[in-house]
């Protein structure tokens, strides 16, 4: 007999032979157990995860006379039947092959004709994404009104290039990509039935290959089996698999995200020299730094990334000596050189400048290279000293020296001075912001030497009566070099000034600061900034604008008991 590949001969024959899916196991073995089947069905997902397997044996399930589990029993008469090849209850077609309108009308006239056999006749149409627009027209109908007889598998790796019009008339059905765990267990089985013995480490590796695919597994499998006649090890999986030395990668990325330009481009060299794939190459560097991150971010990482011990102890060595901004930036550097290098006729040109641009950070100009220098520089800050000899990526950043702190400036004398107040220095916080701190002269002062300060008595020159701009400015000016005055200094900053009668009246038209500003602890503090500056308290007042206040009130109860009958407007 004819030799069959691992995955034809391990093909699932019933539906608890499939690898995971059981979101759409449990919906078919339900169907089939309630006689509730549909008439169009599209299985999509990507490849080798079961579409076409799991088609033929729903295909062969619905047509049995005495299901076994959503299965077939392969003993009664329709089982039989099918099993011939010359039946044509079940047909598969290749609609990469036969995607013109033409294969379409054929298809659309057979199916009025009734099953031979069993109870459905069966379409299971393969890679319906590549049927062309005309195609999909003659099918729609078809699907639209289909007999009663006629069931439709559509089975595709791209969902989104159907007609909206088709994907609205069948059943949907994702499959997903099979974890790794499950991989292993199917291959595991598949090589003891035949007899090869093989290291767990080995069976990782190919089911990591596969990439949550059971026929890619199952294809590179098939070849590692064939490559040795003893026991499977890593080290047959890796040169099956054709890519570089373990080790060789992994002084290739410690040299690159470490800076050293000069060492990850000879190493480079040295790969392309022995004859090694561009895109291969890229590759293996990009699954060594996918296993950093994750050895980095990972508790689980050993589990997860399946090593053996010394590879997966030189792994979590660099990720660790690794700064994250580094990892991520040579991770997007080498993803976007493999999408370009698959369309470029100098490969070798490009991955080099790849190299280069991954290990030189001080000429890449961007956030991305900005980050990864700066994480550089703080890890060789915190080891005491910086070689620029031993960071390459630093060579050119210059590190000044950290200059002295200045000493703290002695509080300023009050003097009379007419400055607008935007070029005065900024309000200084409560003592509770500062941590038992003042500001004064530019800068917070310890509390002892602020309370000095405060109680330092402040000579001042009183302006001249009626000019109101220069005896407000003046008694700011005080009231900010009073301890505690915070609250107070930043309410008047806000007021309005005018001299009345001989009075500065100072204006607001908030009602809250008008409350506050005559709290007893706040207006004295006024009163005493203004005793400061020469003026006493009969020569100030506190008004609130647009208000009446009792006094006014009053005055105006007088007037209209003095002059009654005459209208009054209050203005």
């Amino acid at each position: 007999m004819a030799y069959l590949a691992l995955y034809r001969a391990f093909r699932p024959k019933t539906l608890n032979d499939v690898v995971r899916q059981e979101h759409i196991v449990t919906v078919l073995k339900n169907q089939i157990a309630t006689g509730r089947i549909g008439h169009a069905y599209l299985f999509c997902g990507p490849r080798g995860t079961g579409k076409t397997s799991i088609a033929k044996i729903f295909a062969t399930a619905i047509n049995c006379e005495n299901p076994i589990n959503g299965s077939a029993c392969g003993n009664c008469a329709s089982c039989k039947a099918l099993s011939d090849p010359s039946n044509l209850d079940i047909s598969e077609i290749d609609a990469a092959s036969n995607n013109g309108v033409d294969e379409m009308r054929d298809l659309r006239e057979k199916v009025q004709y009734p099953p031979v056999g069993g109870r459905y006749k069966v379409y299971i149409i393969d890679e319906v994404h590549m049927l062309s627009t005309g195609a999909f027209n003659a099918l729609l109908k078809t699907l639209e009104e289909p007999p009663s007889h006629a069931v439709f598998i559509l089975a595709t790796t791209e969902a989104s290039k159907i007609p909206a019009t088709i994907l609205s008339r069948c059943m949907r059905f994702d499959f997903k990509l099979i974890p790794q765990k499950d991989l292993e267990e199917r291959l595991k089985f598949v090589l003891d039935s035949i007899g090869k013995k093989y290291e767990q480490t080995a069976i990782s590796a190919i089911a990591r290959a596969g990439a949550g695919s059971v026929r890619d597994m199952l294809s590179i499998a098939d070849t590692c089996v064939s490559y040795t006649s003893g026991t499977l090890t890593y080290e047959d999986v890796a040169s099956v698999l054709g890519g570089a030395d373990f080790q060789a990668i992994a002084s290739f990325c410690e040299a690159t995200l470490s800076g050293k330009s000069g060492d990850a481009f000879s190493l480079a060299e040295q790969f392309l020299s022995a004859g090694k794939s561009v895109g291969v190459l890229i590759k293996d560097i990009m699954n060594f730094l996918n296993s950093c991150a994750v050895a980095k971010t990972c508790r689980d990482g050993k589990n997860i990334l399946a090593l053996p011990d010394e590879s997966y102890a030189e792994v979590l060595r660099i990720a660790k000596e690794t700064d994250a901004h580094a990892l991520l930036r040579a991770t997007e550097i080498f993803a976007e050189v493999e999408q370009t290098v698959k369309y470029s006729s100098s490969p070798r040109v490009l991955f080099e400048t790849a190299v280069l641009k991954a290990s030189m950070p001080q000429t890449d100009y961007t956030l991305e290279g900005l980050l990864a220098r700066i994480s550089a520089l703080e890890k060789a800050l915190e080891n005491g000293v910086v070689v620029r000899g031993e960071v390459p990526a630093l060579a050119s950043v210059p590190i000044p020296p950290v200059p002295p702190m200045p000493p703290v400036p002695p509080a300023p004398t009050v003097e009379e001075e007419d400055a607008p107040m935007e070029e005065e220095l900024p309000l200084p916080p409560d003592e509770e912001e500062t941590g038992g701190s003042a500001y004064f002269g530019g800068g917070f002062v310890p509390k002892e030497e602020a309370k000095a300060v405060a109680e330092k008595p402040v000579s001042v020159k009183p302006h001249a009566s009626g000019d109101a701009k220069a005896t407000f400015g003046t008694f700011l000016r005080y009231l900010r070099k009073t301890g505690k005055s915070g609250v107070v200094f930043t309410i008047c900053m806000d007021l309005d000034y005018a001299y009345e009668d001989g009075v500065l009246a100072l204006y607001t038209d908030s009602e809250t600061m008008y409350r506050s500003l005559l709290k007893s602890e706040h207006y004295e503090m006024i009163k005493n900034s203004f005793a400061g500056i020469g003026v006493q308290e009969d020569g100030f007042a506190i008004k609130l604008r647009g208000k009446q206040t009792d006094s006014f009130n009053k005055g105006l109860e007088t007037l209209k008991q003095d002059f009654d009958g005459v209208k009054m407007e209050i203005k």
